[in-house]
């Protein structure tokens, strides 16, 4: 028992050091490194009261007569127990983190707009989400099925689900949620599930796509997927008390890349065979952890591995480097881009946070909307999949941010 209660301990601190420093995306071992970071990360709080608890078992057990494995248990512990505090303090910085990032990017006194104000429940750690991470739904939203958002009704990767209040309205603002998943996984019932039911629960309608994954699908039949659902969603949301006129889009990874490219390429007719006249452009962009350098024009390792032994093999199924150009968001900045929160963490390990940095610094040499930019300590890829500590903190903050734009537009129609 007490061998096992050793490697127990040992495997407890080495999970939780590599959720201190997970490996960078250039090694061989960076994707078991996000899993083991990701989980050990956003459910800080929950491993430390399992460590913790398990300790105390073992002292209770033994009555003060420990051996050498126990004492080296013990120590392995205080090592997990430390690391995991730094980790729960590193996700209750993302709330200042995201506020600071707000008030830089936006103005000192952006939250005047903001009718109600935020009030200190808003500004505070939900702690009741953060103990039950995977209970995301609300009594107060309502959802939606399936719905088809081309003429073919049957592929059940052109369809959307909707995310509204359960009491009537109209005219609520819009966001659409895609899913990410590496181009090639993925379900719209899998991600942003705590964005869209926070939203929705404060008066937002949440449309939540599918579209074709490769390898099946080749570049740029996702794209255009998405811009028909923005297409239809502009057609038809007000159906389900959306405002067509104000429409937002995010996204995880994959999704967040794809957002970013729904909101750089409005109206482009190569993205719109069949549909050239559509409006698919959008009044805000929130990309999450996504990547935005497919060509590698940064050059760096990470980037040239995907390249090479993923995007053009899975993703592309070319060599022409002009189809890389065309899926790279560094390569699509434009004056005319709408608002951008770009949010990243510091030690994601599949998306390199080089490639947001650089997407935030060309948006602000040209963008004439606000571009904000929240870089999260210790944050990995997908934080935002289930509650935690940092999710909720960020979730509020883009709730702000698109209540200020909203506001913002709101006030220019007048």
């Amino acid at each position: 028992m007490g061998r096992r209660f050793l490697k127990l301990s040992a495997t407890g601190a080495a999970l939780t050091l590599n959720g201190l420093r997970p490996l960078p995306g250039s090694n061989p071992l960076a994707v078991p490194s996000f899993f083991g970071g990701w989980l050990t990360s956003e459910l800080a709080p929950h491993n430390l009261a399992v460590t913790v608890g398990a300790t105390a078992a073992r002292l209770a057990r033994k009555r003060g007569r420990l051996d050498r494995d126990d004492l080296l248990s013990l120590g392995l512990n205080a090592v997990s127990v430390a690391g995991l505090l730094v980790l729960i303090r590193q996700g209750m910085r993302s709330g200042d983190v995201v506020e600071q990032a707000l008030t830089q990017g936006l103005q000192d006194d952006y939250v005047a707009r903001l009718d109600p104000a935020p009030d200190k429940a808003d500004l505070a750690t939900p702690w009741r989400q953060v103990l039950m991470p995977w209970e995301v739904k609300h009594p107060d939203v309502k959802r939606v099925h399936d719905i088809p958002y081309t003429d073919d009704a049957d592929d059940k990767r052109l369809r959307l689900d909707i995310y509204h209040p359960r009491e009537p309205g109209e005219r609520r603002p819009v966001i659409i949620q895609i899913h990410g998943g590496g181009w090639v996984i993925g379900k719209k019932e899998e991600q942003g599930l705590p964005l869209m039911t926070h939203l929705a629960a404060r008066g937002w309608v949440c449309v939540a796509p599918n579209y074709p994954l490769s390898p099946k699908a080749t570049w740029p039949d996702h794209l255009v997927a998405l811009k028909r659902a923005v297409a239809w969603t502009r057609e038809h949301i007000a159906d389900y008390g959306g405002d067509p006129s104000f429409i937002a889009v995010t996204g995880g990874s994959a999704g967040g890349h794809l957002a970013a490219l729904v909101a750089l390429t409005p109206d482009d007719p190569s993205y719109q065979p069949g549909f050239e006249d559509a409006d698919t452009s959008v009044q805000a962009c929130v990309p999450f952890y996504g990547a935005y350098d497919l060509a590698n024009v940064l050059q760096t390792k990470a980037g040239d591995q995907r390249l090479d032994y993923f995007l053009a093999r899975m993703v592309f199924k070319t060599q022409d480097r002009a189809v890389f150009e065309s899926a790279t968001p560094l390569l699509h900045v434009r004056p005319d881009a709408p608002p951008f929160f770009v949010i990243h963490g510091a030690h994601d390990s599949l998306a390199p946070v080089e490639e947001a940095r650089e997407l935030v610094r060309r948006l602000r040499e040209v963008s004439k909307e606000p571009v904000v930019y929240a870089e999260l300590p210790g944050a990995q890829h997908a934080f935002d999949v289930f509650h935690s500590i940092r999710s909720a903190h960020v979730i509020r903050g883009v709730e702000r941010f698109l209540r200020w734009v909203h506001a913002d537009r709101s006030a220019a129609r007048v």
